[in-house]
């Protein structure tokens, strides 16, 4: 594991690489949300149905953020070390779990707008996608309006992608 020292250069991967580790870390958390639904399922099946999902929704949120906590506090994902990003904090180091669980909590304004708004309003499950895709776009082009080109999420977190490329020791 390398980290980066004060005189490296902490450059920000390109868009187009953050996003695709953002997919790959979608399709490898969906074999944790899979065993986190499984187990959920297993715990709300004696409950009714409504209380049941909300109980299943919280245990693969928890779940979820246990795995993203814990990768990233120890720098990165698997998706992330594929693509060579790590997650760092203001002094340069992989955030602390605390920090990472706030991102983790962050995170979720790639999904929260449009799914607050299909609460408010009844769409089709197509209107719903095609609104967070929308949205997922404006959110990931927003970076571009960072002046480190960072997610808004990481700026408010205290965390930023770096480009484990353009680390010279």
């Amino acid at each position: 594991m390398h980290q980066p020292t004060a005189s490296a250069t902490l450059a920000p991967p390109p868009l187009r690489r953050r996003m695709a580790a953002w997919v790959y870390d979608g399709i490898l958390a969906a074999g944790v949300v899979a065993a986190a639904a499984a187990v959920a399922l297993i715990a709300a099946s004696q409950m009714p149905p409504e209380p049941g999902r909300r109980v299943t929704q919280a245990i693969v949120f928890a779940l979820l953020g246990i795995y993203f906590g814990w990768c990233w506090s120890r720098g990165q994902t698997l998706a992330m070390k594929t693509w060579r990003i790590r997650i760092i904090d203001s002094s340069g180091k992989p955030p602390s779990l605390a920090r990472a669980l706030l991102r983790y909590v962050l995170c979720w304004l790639w999904f929260a707008p449009p799914l607050a708004l299909a609460a408010l309003v009844p769409l089709a499950a197509a209107q719903i996608a095609a609104l967070t895709a929308i949205w997922i776009a404006i959110w990931a082009l927003a970076s571009r309006l960072h002046p480190r080109r960072q997610f808004w999420h990481d700026a408010l977190a205290g965390t930023r992608l770096i480009d484990t490329r353009t680390i010279t020791p």
